[in-house]
């Protein structure tokens, strides 16, 4: 038996030079990314990265792995097809809230309730980058772009509800600022079957910059972001004095002490939807605060597994040609001379 070779950082850098903006959050995607692949996978050929259209989408130039860059909101359909037909390969898809919410919103959420094995990395920047500044489905209401001079008008998609809505089994959300917590979820998602959806927080410092600055400021961050872990009190703050508190059905946040003890606070179960539909909720909101982590995450039949099965009991059941090869030589044949 051949020992698989131990793999770097730099085995999974490509040789392009890497064209986005100086300071965009895309730069601390990919080199975490690629900085906690080695600890995924010890076979990078067996990788490929599939992308759509937009500032996100030149992400399989820079990854060295195999990788398509398809077209404008298809990638989903693209890595269905290829992880359908090539079960053994690790299939990433990587969009933005454009590509992936607008154009391709359709693919997206058949991909998520089919729960085909892949996962996905949405890159969340409340902006069209590549087309230089108009709004996005992501766009807070309001928003002023190029395309909304007097603020967009639009009701903005929420990625994780979405994404628990066409049924996903595994929703997290992570932050391009934090990247301990950025390789954790990518390392999570690469662990489970079926489809991970990841939604990335990603500053455009061109055209949305400081989107997102409440939820890595210094001063702030910590009475903004809630990091929840599978079985840990959903605690946060400067001095983790404050929770989230459920009264009856309805979650509060509380200050721990007098009146409220750690007892008191809500303890996080990734398996149970109600709590994960819940921590949605709590997206750009003035009340609570930002929850990172994995939100939900179960175990289901996968399509592609579901799919191999079918066929072959169909080929079993069946009387007539099993392929396409015995049907075409079936029956009476001619040679044409």
């Amino acid at each position: 038996m051949v020992d698989k070779p131990i793999l770097k950082k730099a085995d999974f850098e490509s040789d392009q030079a890497v064209r986005w903006c100086p300071g965009c959050g895309d730069y601390a995607i990919l080199a975490q990314t690629q900085k906690i692949f080695p600890e995924i996978t010890t076979e990078k050929e067996k990788v490929v990265f599939i992308s759509g259209i937009g500032c996100s989408s030149r992400f399989p130039y820079y990854m060295n792995t195999y990788g398509f860059h398809t077209i404008h909101g298809r990638a989903p359909t693209v890595a269905s097809g290829l992880k359908i037909s090539n079960p053994d390969l690790s299939v990433w898809l990587v969009t933005g809230d454009g590509d992936g919410f607008s154009i391709g919103g359709n693919h997206m959420i058949h991909l998520l309730r089919r729960n085909v094995d892949l996962n996905v990395m949405l890159f969340n920047n409340r902006i069209y980058g590549l087309t230089k500044g108009q709004y996005s489905p992501t766009s807070e209401q309001g928003k002023i772009t190029y395309s909304t001079p007097m603020g967009s008008l639009d009701y903005p998609f929420n990625p994780t509800k979405l994404a628990l809505g066409a049924r996903g089994a595994f929703v997290a959300k992570t932050i391009d600022r934090d990247l301990k917590h950025l390789q954790s979820m990518i390392k999570r998602a690469s662990e489970h079957r079926g489809t991970s959806f990841i939604e990335i927080y990603q500053n455009c410092n061109i055209f949305n910059d400081g989107a997102f600055s409440e939820l890595t400021d210094k001063e702030t961050k910590s009475d903004r972001v809630l990091k929840v872990e599978h079985g840990e009190p959903m605690i946060f703050g400067k001095e983790n004095d404050k929770g989230i508190h459920l009264d009856g059905t309805k979650p509060k946040v509380v200050t721990i002490g007098d009146k409220y003890s750690i007892e008191d606070i809500l303890v996080h179960d990734e398996t149970d939807a109600f709590i994960g539909d819940m921590l949605s909720n709590f997206t750009a909101s003035d009340t609570f605060p930002e929850p990172l982590g994995v939100l939900y995450c179960v175990e289901r039949p996968t399509y592609d597994d579901m799919m191999v099965d079918q066929m072959k009991q169909a080929e079993k059941n069946t009387k007539g040609p099993k392929s396409v090869n015995d049907l075409l030589n079936a029956g009476d044949t001619w040679e044409v001379k």
